[in-house]
C-alpha cells in the first residue's frame, strides 16, 4: 500500500507522522514523496486557533484535488475537535481522533487486502505499541528528528482547545526514549528535538521508580547517546526544575542553547485571565537566570493579542514587556474563540479590527527585537547543521550555496567550494553579515574538513 503522510500545526505532528511512517514501513507499506502517487493519504491536522482548523480542511481539499483517487484518513487535533465536518470533506473515509491516533496504522489494515501492490510484502502488524519510534529511513537526507516524548497536558488554560483534545498528559519512559535516540544516530541524524504537547512535565505521570523530569531524561540522553545537539522545544515557564539550566554548563556543546517559553501575555491581569501560572516578574527572573547561565542563548516564545478584557493599556504594557525580553522570534496569534474553552464565553471580547491592528503593532516590536539579537551575532563564529544538498550558484561555476541553523537557532546561508560536501555535517562558519532573517557567513573550511564533525 502506497501511502502519504502531511501535516500541519506543531513539531509534535511532524513527529507523530515520523512515527506513523516507521509503523507502517514496519509492515510492508511503502511511503511515497508525493500525494499523486498514492493509494492512501493521512493528514495530520491541527485545531489550535480557527485558523488552523481552517487550513486543515483546505489541506485536505487540496490533497483530493492533486489525487481523487486516493483514500484519505483524517487525525489530528481538527478531527477531534469536529469529527462529522472531517467526514464530509472529500475523499475522506477514515476520520481517528487524538485517541485513536497511536493506533492509526492499526485502523488502515482493512484496506491493504485491496491496495496493496502484487508485488509488496505484506506483513500485518496488528497491534501498535504507544510512541513508537520514528524510522531513521523516513528521514532520510534529514538532518534533524522530532522525537515525542509525551502527550497529553495537565494544565487549563482558558484559550486552549488542544488540552481538551489530547487528554491528560502521559509519558514514555526514559529508557524508551534515549533507546530512541540513539536509533536515530546510528541512522544518521545529528540533531534530536524533544516534543510533546507538554514537554515540561514530562515524567512526572510514571509509576513508582519510573517517575523522573525533563531535567533527568535530558541528562540521560546527552549521558547514554552519541547524538551531535539536543534541542528541546516549548517549556511552559513556570516548570523547569532547580538547577535545570546546569545542564547547559554540563554540556555546552551538544545542548541547543535556545529556549522557546511561551509568554502569551505580558500583563498579570491577562495572565491571570489567561489561568497561566506566572507572572511578568517570574517570566523576567525565569528570562536573566537562563540568559545569565546560557552563553549566547536565543529566547523564543508565542503570543496572543486581543484576548477578551484585553484594554488598550493592557496592551501597551504588554507590548513594553515583550520589547524588554528581547525576544528572538514569537508566534503571535490574534485571539480566536474556541467552543468548548473558557474565554470563548468571556465577557469584552474584543472587535476583530483591534486585534488585527494589535497584532500588526506586536509583529512590528518582534521584528525590531529579532533583528537586534540576530545583530549582535554578526562578526561571531558559530557550529552550523548544514541542511540538505548545496545549490550551485548561476553566476560561479567552483561554488554552492549552503544553507544550515546554527545551535542557537539562526539561520545561515554560506558559499563553499564545488567539491565540498557539507551535508548533514556540524562546522564552524563566520557569521558575517546579517539580511532579514538570514546570516550570511563562510564555512571554516580547513576546520570542517580536518575535525570530520
Amino acid at each position: 500500500m502506497r501511502v502519504f503522510l502531511d501535516q500541519l500545526g506543531c513539531r509534535l505532528n511532524f513527529s507523530e507522522n515520523s512515527t506513523l511512517a516507521g509503523r507502517l514501513n514496519a509492515a510492508g507499506h511503502r511511503i511515497v514523496g508525493r500525494p499523486e502517487d498514492a493509494q492512501v493519504i493521512v493528514l495530520n491536522t491541527c485545531a489550535v486557533t480557527s485558523q488552523a482548523a481552517r487550513k486543515s480542511r483546505q489541506a485536505a481539499r487540496h490533497l483530493n484535488k492533486r489525487n481523487p483517487d486516493a483514500r484519505i484518513a483524517i487525525t489530528g487535533c481538527y478531527a477531534t475537535l469536529a469529527p462529522q465536518e472531517s467526514a464530509a470533506l472529500p475523499g475522506v473515509e477514515l476520520v481517528a481522533d487524538n485517541h485513536d491516533k497511536e493506533m492509526l496504522h492499526t485502523l488502515l489494515e482493512p484496506w491493504s487486502a485491496e491496495l496493496s501492490d502484487p508485488d509488496d510484502l505484506f506483513r500485518i502488524q496488528p497491534h501498535g505499541t504507544p510512541f513508537a519510534p520514528a524510522s531513521p529511513e523516513e528521514g532520510e537526507g534529514r538532518t534533524r528528528a522530532f522525537v515525542k516524548v509525551q502527550d497529553g497536558c495537565q494544565n487549563r488554560c482558558t484559550f486552549c482547545i488542544v488540552t481538551a483534545l489530547r487528554g491528560d498528559s502521559r509519558s514514555r519512559t526514559t529508557a524508551d526514549v534515549v533507546q530512541e535516540v540513539q536509533a536515530l544516530v546510528d541512522g544518521g541524524f545529528r540533531e534530536a528535538v524533544l516534543t510533546g504537547v507538554h514537554l515540561g512535565a514530562f515524567g512526572r505521570d510514571l509509576p513508582g521508580r519510573q517517575r523522573t523530569d525533563l531535567k533527568e531524561l535530558t541528562a540521560a540522553i546527552l549521558t547514554d547517546t552519541d547524538i551531535a545537539r539536543l534541542r528541546l522545544s516549548s517549556l511552559e515557564p513556570w516548570e523547569l526544575a532547580d538547577g535545570f539550566f546546569d545542564l547547559w554548563q554540563r554540556w555546552p556543546g551538544r545542548l541547543c542553547p535556545h529556549l522557546h517559553l511561551p509568554l502569551q501575555a505580558g500583563t498579570d491581569a491577562q495572565l491571570r485571565r489567561m489561568a497561566r501560572r506566572c507572572t511578568v516578574a517570574s517570566f523576567r527572573k525565569l528570562a536573566a537566570d537562563a540568559r545569565a547561565a546560557i552563553p549566547n542563548l536565543i529566547i523564543t516564545t508565542d503570543l496572543i493579542v486581543g484576548f477578551p478584557g484585553e484594554t488598550e493599556t493592557d496592551f501597551e504594557e504588554g507590548l513594553g514587556f515583550v520589547e524588554e525580553m528581547r525576544f528572538a522570534h514569537a508566534h503571535i496569534f490574534p485571539f480566536s474563540p474556541r467552543a468548548g474553552t473558557a474565554a470563548a464565553g468571556f465577557d469584552e471580547q474584543v472587535p476583530k479590527a483591534v486585534k488585527r491592528e494589535r497584532s500588526r503593532r506586536m509583529h512590528q516590536v518582534v521584528a525590531h527585537t529579532a533583528e537586534m539579537e540576530r545583530r549582535r551575532f554578526v562578526g561571531s563564529t558559530r557550529p552550523v547543521l548544514w541542511e540538505g544538498s548545496g545549490q550551485p550558484l548561476t553566476d560561479q561555476v567552483d561554488a554552492f550555496l549552503w544553507g544550515g541553523l546554527t545551535d542557537n537557532y539562526l539561520r545561515v546561508s554560506a558559499q563553499a567550494p564545488a567539491g565540498l560536501d557539507l551535508s548533514n555535517r556540524i562546522t564552524p562558519a563566520r557569521l558575517d553579515e546579517l539580511h532579514g532573517e538570514t546570516m550570511y557567513g563562510e564555512p571554516l573550511l580547513h576546520e570542517a574538513r580536518t575535525a570530520g564533525t
